[in-house]
């Protein structure tokens, strides 16, 4: 009998002390999840000088909601491990012709500005889902509407499924100065903007690449452009992966690589987010592993976290394993 007191006496220690450990890694500066007082989601980052800015959706659900989302944050950061927040950059309400819905956003760099490109829900003259692009001269914001109107709404896209198809965008600046915006849900798109950023120049061409579902984000390294989006295939995964593929020309043709990440941690989305900041890329993500008081990580109760990002001889990003060690792991 004692000696089954000692064994079980041992195996609580042994599993007290694991815990710890993980808690103790979590608070280690520079590990998961990045932002701790508040719940975040679908990570932008922008890399601007010796700054890297990372923009997220502010998740404010309560209870059993889905999403609650009305305004987007931003924090910085000069070594990848101490962040300073900056509060909100926009409200939805800043978008009079949006009814609600803050989802994914990123901020691209160009003419001396930077532009903010989000996903909101249009009021009842454009019914469903609609891409805003708002304008600053500081990263930092504020941001303010730059054209009274969406940029894309739900009826330029008559070929999708479902109202909620026009999300998540993603925005990328080509070597030649040609700037590029691709979104979608369950079909991906991609459009040339106009040189003045609020405008679309030319027409409006599906890529949907395998098992695509959201979170678009293009990147290049080198001569190859990067696709890189949440994945689902619906006949053996229950929540999205990350999946990307390749081209020689953002025009295409683009061919599938397979999966990059598996899911986020106790969350059926996850949306990636890419850099190259101070000669190291990074993978930004999310999961729904954080608790703040009372309230425990949920669809609407998301945590942005990142992970080094490293790639083959080939060009090919090597698979990425999500840990709360995140920058620390290096």
């Amino acid at each position: 009998m004692r000696t089954a007191r000692i064994v079980a006496s041992a195996a609580i220690a042994l599993a007290a002390t694991a815990a710890f450990a993980t808690a103790a890694e979590r608070a280690r500066t520079g590990s998961n999840p990045i932002v701790r007082d508040v719940f975040t989601a679908d990570p932008a980052p922008l890399v601007v000088g010796d700054t890297l800015y990372l923009y997220v959706g502010h998740d404010e659900a309560q209870r059993d909601e889905m999403f609650t989302m009305r305004e987007w944050l931003v924090y910085s950061t000069r070594d990848m491990r101490h962040w300073t927040a900056h509060g909100p950059v926009m409200n939805v309400a800043g978008f009079a012709w949006a009814r609600k819905d803050a989802w994914a956003s990123q901020v691209i760099r160009k003419n001396g500005r930077y532009w903010f490109y989000a996903a909101v829900e249009h009021d009842g003259t454009h019914p469903g889902k609609a891409i805003a692009v708002a304008v600053s001269d500081r990263p930092t914001g504020p941001f303010v509407d730059a054209r009274g109107s969406a940029l894309i709404t739900n009826q330029m896209t008559p070929k999708g499924t479902h109202s909620w198809e026009d999300i998540d965008p993603t925005v990328f600046t080509d070597d030649d100065g040609t700037t590029w915006i691709a979104w979608g849900n369950r079909q991906c798109y991609i459009a040339k903007l106009k040189p003045d950023m609020i405008g679309l120049d030319g027409p409006i061409t599906e890529i949907t690449p395998p098992f695509f579902e959201e979170g678009p984000w293009l990147h290049k390294r080198s001569r190859t452009y990067y696709l890189t989006y949440a994945s689902l295939d619906r006949s053996t995964q229950r929540d999205e992966h990350i999946s990307y593929a390749t081209a020689p020309s953002i025009g295409g043709p683009w061919t599938p690589r397979g999966l990059l990440t598996g899911s986020g941690k106790y969350s059926f989305t996850i949306h990636p987010g890419i850099a190259e900041f101070r000669g190291k890329w990074y993978l930004f993500v999310h999961n729904a592993d954080l608790a703040i008081g009372d309230q425990r990580g949920a669809i609407g109760r998301r945590a942005v976290t990142v992970h080094p990002l490293t790639y083959a001889r080939d060009g090919t990003m090597r698979p990425v394993v999500q840990t709360d060690a995140g920058v620390t792991a290096r």
